[in-house]
């Protein structure tokens, strides 16, 4: 079974940084995507950003230039940097993965963590 476990969510100030840290567990062989997707009261789930196992990125137009995702294909973790965060920010973000396969060969399609808090305000 493919668990993931995020980390890092919390109160900032407008202007700020945070950093996101998913981690990946459960005998994995290989993890196609990771990414991040955050869900603001009131609104739909939508998607922050994503990279995949070689390297290539996609970021939300309202997050480029501010955040930057990565990961560590050795730890099968993925990480979101959080620069000058901005109120309309606040949401709780979810790490996701698509395609996982672990050591038994089995393959789970897509994979959501239990979501952290990240609150921007004054």
């Amino acid at each position: 079974q493919v668990q993931l476990v995020e980390s890092g969510g919390g109160l900032v100030q407008p202007g700020g940084s945070l950093r996101l840290s998913c981690a990946a567990s459960g005998s994995i062989l290989s993890i196609h995507a990771m990414g991040w997707y955050r869900q603001a009261p009131g609104k739909q789930r939508e998607l922050v950003a994503v990279i995949t196992s070689g390297g290539s990125t996609n970021h939300a137009d309202s997050v480029k230039g501010r955040f930057t995702i990565s990961r560590d294909n050795a730890k099968n973790t993925v990480y979101l940097q959080m620069n000058s965060l901005k109120p309309e920010d606040t949401a709780v973000y979810y790490c996701n993965t698509k395609v996982v396969i672990t050591s038994t060969l089995h393959s789970y399609p897509e994979v959501w963590g239990q979501g952290t808090l990240v609150t921007v305000s004054s």
